[in-house]
């Protein structure tokens, strides 16, 4: 698989990349990013690659992302068209200025037109809501977002690190209205982090969102510099992130061991397992340097049977909020009690009755 093997964003008419850069990093405020030179190498190697689909936030490194995407694109007449361009809204530049951030109509319209000055562009073809924004009627976002769309500036809606029940009201208040609907949720998902699994992916799933994991990597822990008997090769990053825990550790070493039997990296070997996961249509990518984003791009060419993505996803099995394991174990026996459905004997031989088990 290649990077200009394109796949459609959810039920949208929209065809992006099998991986989507994302440009956290670029900009080097806060000294853990890549500095101008590195993340057009980065970027123009991404592109070089066939890929189409870029991601950063209105306040990732200070701005500072969305200004080095937006000086590269202005440098190159034509490849903005030829992109698919995401951003996100709700973090606020502008300390001590309420209305600078969230998800009011007037963070929102402030946010874009920022956005839009620093990426040198006059539309976004996916603009993510990046947190819940528990302040402000739902009606007053996804009313605004639609003026943008019917305005031009953006062209799809996207929600990202918002809980399930307020994502799904979101989408089925849109579709009532005939506002425009989410087209896409951003989650962190990894072999370390599968929770969406319980309530997200499906309803991603059922309605016809595009899911892009983020972080699937978890923050390096799957990137095979981590072992239980010494420190991983950026000690300062780990300084800051901290160390997997013994849980965490036996998924590593599970990773490990199925990237030296098949002669891969483990991070080539965890972005070939979240990108073939249910639901899943493009992965997000930060690499650091352009060396990061060569091992990763080795995840499209990684293929792994189906007993060794049986033995990984055993491994890291999730403990899932109520009422998903009693929904998985007891919903079918319960629904059919002790019938022949398809073929199949339920395995249930009693009846409840008035709260009594029979």
């Amino acid at each position: 698989m290649a990077l200009d093997s394109y796949v459609g964003l959810g039920r949208s008419g929209l065809n992006v990349s099998p991986f989507c850069l994302g440009a956290m990093n670029f900009g080097d405020a806060g000294g853990f990013g890549t500095g101008v030179e590195e993340s057009e190498k980065i970027l123009q190697t991404y592109l070089d690659h066939g890929g189409n689909f870029v991601d950063t936030a209105n306040f990732y490194t200070g701005g500072q992302s969305e200004e080095i995407l937006g000086d590269y694109l202005a440098a190159h007449p034509g490849l903005r068209d030829r992109l698919v361009l995401a951003t996100k809204f709700y973090g606020n530049l502008h300390p001590g200025d309420p209305n600078g951030g969230g998800a009011s109509r007037k963070a929102i319209i402030g946010q874009l037109e920022a956005s839009l000055r620093r990426l040198r562009t006059d539309y976004i073809d996916l603009y993510w809501l990046h947190n819940h924004d528990w302040s402000t009627p739902l009606e007053e976002t996804l009313r605004t977002l639609d003026d943008l769309v019917t305005a031009g500036k953006i062209r799809y809606v996207g929600f990202s690190d918002t809980p399930a029940w307020f994502t799904a009201k979101a989408h089925t208040m849109a579709l009532l209205r005939g506002w425009t609907p989410v087209t896409a949720l951003q989650m962190e998902y990894s072999l370390l982090e599968r929770t969406i699994e319980g309530e997200l992916i499906p309803l991603a799933e059922d309605a016809g969102m595009g899911v892009l994991p983020w972080s699937p990597l978890k923050s390096g822990y799957l990137s095979g510099k981590y072992r239980r008997d010494q420190a991983p090769s950026d000690s300062r990053r780990a300084s800051v992130l901290g160390a997997p825990t013994d849980a965490q550790f036996t998924v590593i070493e599970a990773l490990a061991g199925i990237a030296e039997e098949i002669g891969a990296s483990p991070a080539a070997v965890a972005l070939s397992w979240v990108r073939n996961r249910p639901g899943i249509t493009s992965t997000l990518i930060g690499p650091r340097t352009l060396q990061h984003l060569e091992a990763n791009l080795a995840g499209l060419d990684v293929h792994l049977t189906p007993e060794q993505t049986a033995v990984l996803d055993d491994v890291s099995a999730p403990t899932l909020n109520f009422p998903f394991e009693l929904n998985r174990s007891m919903g079918r026996m319960l629904k059919y009690a002790g019938a022949t459905v398809d073929g199949e004997e339920s395995g249930v031989h009693f009846l409840v009755q008035g709260g009594v088990r029979h």
